[in-house]
């Protein structure tokens, strides 16, 4: 019996190669069922089989965009369908496009302001409702550090919709609490895995490991560690807060 057994868990863009997949996969170890969310519709049912077949518990692989209400209430009814509970919801979903604020286009604002912040607000919308009526829920929303230091070289709607992520969560966790609903976020540092090496040139990596004091990179499962904390009854009595997993880059 693992931490999580019985407890059904949604994640957000979990099917991609960083911290998403880490906490399902981790969820799911710990016994959880758990709902692969991802855009990607090939890559969310692979996932999705491969938690089965590895860890036993029963899995649904959900093609969503977070962007779109109608795909998130359809994500959630189709849980409720199968489960008739959801009690974590982990919204990782994000995207970015750094550039200076001169050279950002409406789209691209747009687009990153959709995905990170209002995904996170129409997934907290949706499964809230299921939520109060069970009278308990863990949610996790992903913020970054970036929302206390700024970006120079990172883009302008990105840190703008990461640091609305912690004002959300706050503003969430005061709304809900009466419910035994838990509303935290984690800002991670640098979480290294093969995609990001497609948004920054090496010395953008090499700047942030100067100022890490532990001598070695995140990982993805270092986030997903800190997320199933926040998950669990570890956790009971936090909730509105907003923990800083960097490896010292940043201190909060």
């Amino acid at each position: 019996m693992g931490e999580f057994s019985g407890k059904v868990a949604v994640v957000t863009a979990a099917a991609g190669v960083g911290i998403g997949q880490a906490t399902a996969r981790s969820l799911a170890k710990e016994g959880a069922n758990v709902v692969v969310s991802d855009a990607h519709a090939k890559r969310t049912a692979q996932v999705a089989n491969e938690i089965i077949n590895e860890y036993g518990v029963k899995t649904l692989g959900i093609q969503c965009d977070v962007r779109v209400p109608a795909q998130v209430e359809s994500m959630v009814n189709q849980t409720l369908r199968e489960w008739g509970r959801i009690d974590i919801l982990v919204n990782n979903a994000g995207i970015d496009k750094p550039s200076p604020v001169w050279e950002m286009d409406d789209e691209s604002w747009n687009l990153i302001i959709d995905t990170n912040l209002k995904g996170v607000f129409n997934c907290c919308r949706a499964v809230i409702p299921t939520m109060m009526k069970q009278k308990y829920g863990k949610i996790v929303n992903m913020s970054s550090v970036l929302a206390w230091l700024g970006g120079k070289e990172e883009g302008v709607a990105y840190v703008t919709a990461k640091a609305g992520i912690q004002g959300l969560t706050r503003a969430v966790a005061r709304q809900v609490g009466k419910f035994n609903i838990n509303v935290n976020a984690v800002a991670p540092g640098l979480a290294h895995n093969p995609f990001l090496d497609k948004l920054q040139p090496p010395e953008y990596f090499q700047k942030i490991r100067s100022q890490e004091i532990l001598g070695r990179d995140g990982t993805p499962q270092d986030m997903a560690n800190a997320i199933l904390f926040l998950c669990s009854e570890k956790a009971g009595f936090i909730t509105g807060s907003c923990l800083c997993i960097s490896g010292g880059w940043f201190m909060y």
